[in-house]
């Protein structure tokens, strides 16, 4: 990949009237705040409805879009709804209000479905048969899924009558010849996500923005995948986990992160091929350019922690599949696979030996560079003179403080290190760790659209090892300036990162 840089930034956090951003009007002047600034990439987190805690590292698909993306105002240049359907509550500018949103959108969603159930031509009605029949290898248990959730108070599958908490066939027919309209409208809403996806990376790209998705290594308990798969994860005789995914205890949290989702049973997912995770693979780059796989460290080995554990304090290091299942990945998919490497936490030797053996780029993160000067100062393998081209350096991640809100928080010790090292005073020291980014001989540099706005901790994404409050930051109106689309491309262009240019 040509030398190239770009801004983090999920798209519900783009501004917009409606309580949450979408893929409407706001994303294409985001994409055109890229193309001028001298982006090239723009990265976002995964794409799939959300469920409790509205964490997309929690979907309730590994292949559905987020209803929630789907921009009113696209549905209405469609003739899918009309003017007066627009007319929303006065919801938020700074923050998504999840629940308000999920409600109004889903009713104005059934709205654009009833008129295209009587409006639609032979061509709308073609293009949504022929989506339903590609993606049917998933869609179809999606639905049926969904459609139960919402029947049963959004409450997880395992609260289900057990008929069809269990999947048993009479059970589920019954249901689904029932509700046949119902998952016909869940259909719609996912063929609505994906021509209006379609649409947005066409106009990206036509400016030369490449799109950079994200995988979570885990999927949701709570999610179709589980339910209509109970044979690939480690599940009790009534679903519930009896080990569960996280980290132990490190920089983000002393008694670890216990995230609770299902562990795979590899062997049996090695017995169909990885099959789950080739289609999964192969439908996330229908959708992107390049794909960041989260929690890499996990596919040599991960930690499997008692399903009834309140903490990650207790728990085992488990081996992953390794080299076996990306021999199965390039053997489906083609050897040249566009990944990023989510290489963070504890990483051992044979991590390092696995993503290097596979060729593919990690990351560094800038924040910690300059707090880890146990060994020293300068050692730490995130500082700018140690990076290499195949390496994607970042100022932070989602998970990681803003730029200001960290520098605020900072030692005195850390502090000192950034002014020495950057040979700055750091009254922007956003701007400085942008810079340092930028200069790195690594091939690909990202930040987050909060670091170059300056913005402090109250922007924050996530809040590792907290429930509250997360994944409801959005930027206001305004916020993208020709200024700062100027300084970047300016910084972009001084280290040769400008898109398509080769360094």
């Amino acid at each position: 990949m040509h030398r190239t840089s770009g801004i983090v930034l999920h798209p519900t956090s783009l501004p917009g009237p409606y309580g949450i951003g979408d893929l409407g009007p706001g994303a294409y002047r985001f994409v055109d705040f890229l193309a001028a600034s001298g982006q090239g990439l723009w990265q976002m987190l995964p794409l799939g409805p959300t469920g409790y805690g509205d964490s997309p590292y929690q979907c309730l698909s590994a292949f559905a879009g987020n209803p929630l993306l789907i921009s009113p105002d696209l549905l209405a240049d469609d003739g899918w709804l009309a003017a007066g359907d627009l007319d929303s509550p006065a919801f938020p500018v700074d923050r998504v209000a999840f629940g308000p949103v999920r409600r109004w959108k889903g009713d104005l969603l059934g709205r654009a479905y009833d008129r295209f159930r009587t409006r639609a031509g032979a061509a709308e009605r073609d293009a949504f048969a022929a989506f339903c029949r590609a993606q049917a290898h998933w869609l179809d248990a999606y639905v049926l899924y969904a459609g139960i959730k919402v029947a049963h108070d959004r409450r997880p599958w395992t609260e289900w009558p057990p008929g069809l908490a269990l999947r048993d066939p009479a059970a589920l027919a019954a249901w689904g010849e029932a509700h046949a309209e119902g998952l016909e409208r869940e259909r719609f809403r996912q063929f609505l996500f994906a021509r209006q996806w379609r649409r947005l990376r066409a106009y990206a790209h036509e400016r030369g923005v490449r799109l950079v998705g994200d995988i979570p290594i885990f999927v949701a308990h709570d999610s179709s995948e589980v339910w209509s798969h109970p044979d690939w994860f480690y599940l009790d005789g009534r679903g519930v986990p009896t080990v569960v995914a996280g980290v132990p205890p490190d920089y983000f949290s002393a008694t670890g992160q216990r995230w609770g989702n299902p562990l795979y049973r590899w062997d049996r997912l090695a017995q169909e091929g990885y099959s789950f995770w080739v289609e999964r693979l192969r439908h996330t780059l229908d959708l992107v350019d390049l794909v960041r796989i989260d929690h890499f460290r996990g596919f040599d080995a991960y930690w499997e922690i008692p399903g009834d554990e309140k903490t990650a304090v207790r728990g085992r290091w488990v081996p992953g599949p390794g080299r076996d299942l990306f021999q199965a990945l390039h053997q489906a998919l083609g050897e040249d696979l566009p990944l990023i490497a989510e290489d963070l936490g504890v990483v051992t030797e044979d991590v390092e030996a696995l993503r290097d053996d596979l060729e593919l780029p990690g990351m560094a993160i800038l924040q910690f560079a300059f707090e880890s000067t146990a060994n020293g100062f300068g050692r730490s393998q995130y500082l700018p003179h140690n990076h290499q081209r195949r390496l994607v350096v970042y100022t932070g991640t989602h998970d990681n403080n803003t730029v200001p809100g960290w520098w605020a928080a900072a030692e005195e010790s850390v502090r000192d290190h950034v002014r020495r090292y950057l040979d700055t005073d750091g009254t922007e020291v956003h701007w400085d760790l942008i810079r340092a980014a930028l200069a790195s001989v690594a091939d690909t540099a990202l930040f987050p659209l909060q670091d170059a706005l300056g913005l402090g901790a109250d922007a924050c994404m996530n809040r590792p090892g907290t429930m509250e409050g997360n994944w409801t930051w959005r930027l206001r109106e305004g916020g993208l300036t020709a200024e700062l689309a100027a300084r970047l491309r300016e910084l972009s262009d001084l280290y040769g990162r400008l898109p398509h240019q080769v360094g």
